[in-house]
């Protein structure tokens, strides 16, 4: 067939001699299927006994310029009619050219304003269509994109029709956007009507403008339920729906070309017949426009046929072939032809083509379609006559219904322990063959909601993600968008652009990004173990501290007059003098305060105020670091001792010895990707600049990776699912530091869904019942593989810094600073009463007492002479001369 229908296309290509009439051609520049139409339309249409013969231009509509010159050009060769397209700057130009020279135009363009006599419109007016779909759908407030392009007409009959009915139109003009950042403006556009509340939208654009916008809708979710759009041309099916297909949305719209026609069955075998090198565009299904194309050229046909028969002389002479002469010579015959051309009634692919006196299509029927999960279907027809016919009352399919006796989907996916198979699963059927924590949740949910469910596992085993290219979401999320389930129980992490697309209850879990290792090793105790209850410095600070309060008593023993006493003579000798001796040299102050500082005393202890002052203070000092000691040195002995190289994020960021990374696609590494954190975006430039990548595919994978490492490699995941595996065997991973961001779990819901309500009610209700709590201990904990994991021991014991026990160093060095202070004042008390008694000066006493206390040791017990007056001695020796 296909062979066949190529070999007669080239025949009738081939034929010459037969009478042909010369026919122009303005195509601009992309329009491949277009041109494709029009010359399988000049082939298909010809005759052995005539044909037309077209002079094809190619340019750029958009400059009036190119297309003065060419349609000057096509004028001057002879042409008898001329077949083009136009846009609103050029529109102006040909309509003059036209009615000045009476030069037939034949187009498939947009209908252009006012009467033109000889322009001839092969698309129909689509103000009727619309109007009547907005009636239908009894709209009384929407928005109304239009591309200015096209003309203002059918914006001007909207804005009519809504001062008459009360309606509420914002119009916004889509067309002056310039390309490189027309995607931003949409979503900007798109994003201020959410604002506002604008969810009823009609799209008054070409079929790529309209791609254009709807790639943008899919982009920031506005095409699920709730939303209704009108794409007011007539293409519906020219356009690629099927990313918005499953959203949700309503999509209606028009097509002139019916598919189920006969005619349009048979052209469009042929047309996949041919060979896209040949005809390009053939390889796609033929466009509206493009069967506008083909129609044109059967018009034209049928119209210089019948002139063709009535032998009407359409020659050219003098300067009729310059279109720029002054004055302009019109042709005379070219009303003859603008006439025949009017006059043409066939049925096209477009169905009946006919036209009134001022060229555009009458009596035409367009076919009212509507976008199901299945694909456009038709739902009615518009003519002039009948107006809105509705052959199918189902206009909204996508709205939610009520919840009663009806099962509910409820889309989860496995991950333990929130959805997990039983053993033994295959003896089960249904919502029986899971358990966990989120089988759990849906129980209570179906429970408090009075609702029928069934558990389904998303097929493709992901969360929820949108495609890049396609825009098209995956996972459960993708399942709720496109219709697939009612309600997604799962750890799905409630995100901005899931938020946009889905409804999420209140969160049932908190959590954030978390830091799994591998448990480290027990530390093996040192020779010196025993000095890790005190910190470096507090052991330096003591010594320290030991040599101060040993120098500080041993000067107030020399300097206070109450630290030396006399001694008798041994053996009954009653010698010359007596001794006075001091107890406290350097020696036995060192002693004593060691004795003092080990809790063993000493047999030895100061008389004078100032040195039991020193005394009182160290003791106090050594009674409160003996303790703190002893309590930190049982702590140590009964916790165990893990030393963990990692203790925050902090850590991991400033080394490059271990590893970490996180899943590959998912909320966490977005989190790094996004962050604006300083920290965070330090650890994202390292993990994708990592060699070999650090990122995993699936969290066992993580998981794995962690155990196998021996500790030099860290994974990044949620704290719950960290949590979760810190309790099952071989119980050698651990979370360390705390949560890096927080952001929770929520149900998810199709937007607009009526269980929304029902199940925030839900949630909260759960929460404040403590049923959430217990839930989670019950997977988590109570089913644990490791013990009951006791928050409090969370922390290792840590040993004490000088922070810890600063007070108790400042009290001993105020009791010093007191008991040197008491020392001088006991000096020079006793300085003063022995002046007065010796009657001397009392510098001089100072002089013979400070004397006495400096070079009066002369032992290594600090005993010193001093000679007293015995009985009967002369008086005029002192006790000051003999020192």
């Amino acid at each position: 067939m296909k062979l066949l229908f190529v070999v007669t296309l080239l025949w009738r290509e081939a034929l010459c001699g037969s009478p042909s009439v010369q026919i122009g051609g303005l195509f601009p520049r992309g329009a491949d299927q277009e041109y494709s139409a029009f010359r399988v339309g000049m082939v298909q249409f010809g005759m052995t006994d005539f044909r037309l013969t077209p002079h094809i231009d190619n340019l750029e509509v958009a400059n009036s310029f190119a297309v003065t010159n060419c349609f000057c050009s096509q004028f001057s060769r002879g042409v008898y009619a001329i077949f083009g397209f136009y846009d609103k700057k050029s529109v102006n130009t040909i309509t003059s050219f036209c009615e000045t020279l009476h030069v037939s135009f034949i187009t498939p363009s947009f209908p252009a304003e006012g009467m033109n006599q000889f322009v001839l419109q092969m698309r129909p007016d689509i103000k009727g269509p619309l109007v009547s779909l907005v009636e239908y759908y009894k709209w009384e407030k929407f928005a109304y994109l239009y591309d200015s392009d096209r003309g203002l007409s059918t914006l001007q009959v909207i804005l009519d029709t809504a001062a008459e009915k009360k309606w509420v139109v914002t119009a916004i003009n889509v067309g002056n956007l310039k390309d490189e950042r027309k995607d931003e403006a949409y979503r900007s556009l798109f994003q201020d009507l959410e604002i506002r509340k604008e969810r009823r939208i009609i799209l008054d654009c070409e079929q790529d403008k309209v791609k254009d916008i709807m790639e943008q809708v899919i982009t920031i979710g506005r095409h699920v339920k709730g939303y209704h759009y009108i794409i007011a041309n007539l293409g519906f099916v020219d356009g690629d729906l099927s990313k918005i297909q499953y959203g949700g949305a309503n999509v209606s719209g028009f097509q002139i070309v019916d598919f189920d026609d006969p005619v349009v069955a048979k052209f469009d075998q042929r047309w996949e017949a041919l060979e896209e090198k040949e005809y390009p565009g053939a390889d796609a299904r033929i466009r509206y426009t493009s069967a506008l194309t083909y129609d044109a050229v059967n018009v034209m046909t049928e119209a210089f046929r019948f002139l063709h028969k009535q032998r009407i002389d359409m020659s050219r002479r003098g300067n009729s072939g310059d279109c720029l002469a002054n004055p302009a010579v019109p042709w005379a015959q070219g009303v003859e032809i603008e006439r025949a051309l009017k006059q043409v009634r066939v049925d096209g692919l477009t169905g009946n083509i006919q036209f009134d006196q001022y060229g555009k299509r009458i009596n035409y029927s367009v076919t009212v379609m509507e976008l199901k999960n299945n694909g456009p279907v038709k739902i009615g027809y518009w003519n002039e006559v009948d107006k809105m016919v509705v052959t199918k009352s189902d206009f909204y399919p996508n709205d939610t219904s009520g919840m009663e006796n009806k099962t509910v989907i409820v889309s989860t996916i496995l991950e333990a322990p929130y959805v997990m198979l039983k053993k033994n699963s295959e003896l089960f059927q249904d919502n029986d063959r899971y358990e966990g924590y989120c089988v759990d949740l849906a129980a209570e949910i179906a429970k408090h909601c009075g609702i029928r469910y069934q558990l389904k596992i998303v097929g493709d085993g992901k969360y929820g993600a949108r495609d890049a290219e396609t825009k098209i979401w995956n996972g459960m999320v993708g399942e709720l968008v496109y219709g697939k389930a009612d309600i997604a129980v799962a750890p799905l992490t409630i995100t901005l652009v899931r938020e946009e697309v889905i409804d999420f209850s209140k969160p049932f879990m908190s959590l954030g990004i978390s830091i799994m290792i591998k448990k480290p090793q027990k530390s093996k105790p040192g020779v010196f173990s025993f000095l890790d209850p005190l910190a470096y410095e507090i052991w330096m600070c003591i010594v320290f501290a030991y040599i101060g309060v040993s120098v500080v008593l041993f000067l107030v023993s020399r300097f206070s007059p109450y630290e030396w006493t006399l001694e008798e003579p041994e053996d009954g000798a009653l010698p010359l003098t007596t001794e006075s001796t001091n107890e406290f040299g350097i020696f036995n102050s060192l002693w004593f305060s060691l004795g003092a500082f080990m809790r063993q005393g000493c047999d030895i202890s100061p008389r004078s105020l100032s040195g039991r002052i020193v005394g009182g203070v160290w003791w106090f000092f050594t009674l409160i670091i003996i303790s703190s000691y002893t309590a930190n040195l049982a702590a140590f002995l009964t916790v165990e001792r893990m030393v963990s190289p990692i203790e925050s994020a902090e850590d991991l960021a400033k080394q490059t010895d271990i590893a970490y990374g996180t899943l590959d696609s998912g909320s966490t590494k977005e989190f790094f990707r996004r962050s604006k954190i300083a920290l965070f975006d330090k650890m994202w430039q390292y993990m994708k600049s990592a060699e070999p990548s650090v990122f995993v595919k699936k969290t066992s994978e993580g998981v794995l990776r962690v155990r196998k490492s021996k500790g030099k490699y860290a994974y990044l995941l949620e704290s719950t699912m960290n949590e979760y595996i810190e309790q099952r065997k071989p119980c050698d991973t651990m979370k360390v530091g705390g949560n890096l961001d927080s952001k929770g779990y929520g149900i998810a819901t199709p937007k607009g869904s009526p269980l929304r309500v029902p199940i925030n009610l839900v949630v909260l209700k759960l929460n404040e019942q403590g049923t959430l709590d217990k839930m989670k201990n019950k997977w988590w904990y109570d089913k644990g593989e490791c013990g009951f994991k006791d928050s409090t021991n969370k922390e290792k014991t840590s040993a004490l810094s000088l922070s810890n026990v600063a007070g108790v160093f400042y009290i001993l060095v105020g009791g010093l600073g007191l008991a040197m202070m008491v020392a001088l004042v006991e000096f020079c008390y006793k300085s003063r009463a022995e002046a007065k008694k010796m009657k001397m000066k009392f510098t001089d006493a100072m002089r013979s007492k400070a004397r006495l206390s400096i070079t009066g040791s002369t032992s290594e017990n600090g005993r010193v002479p001093v000679a007293y007056l015995r009985p009967g001695l002369p008086m005029s020796l002192s006790m000051t001369d003999l020192s």
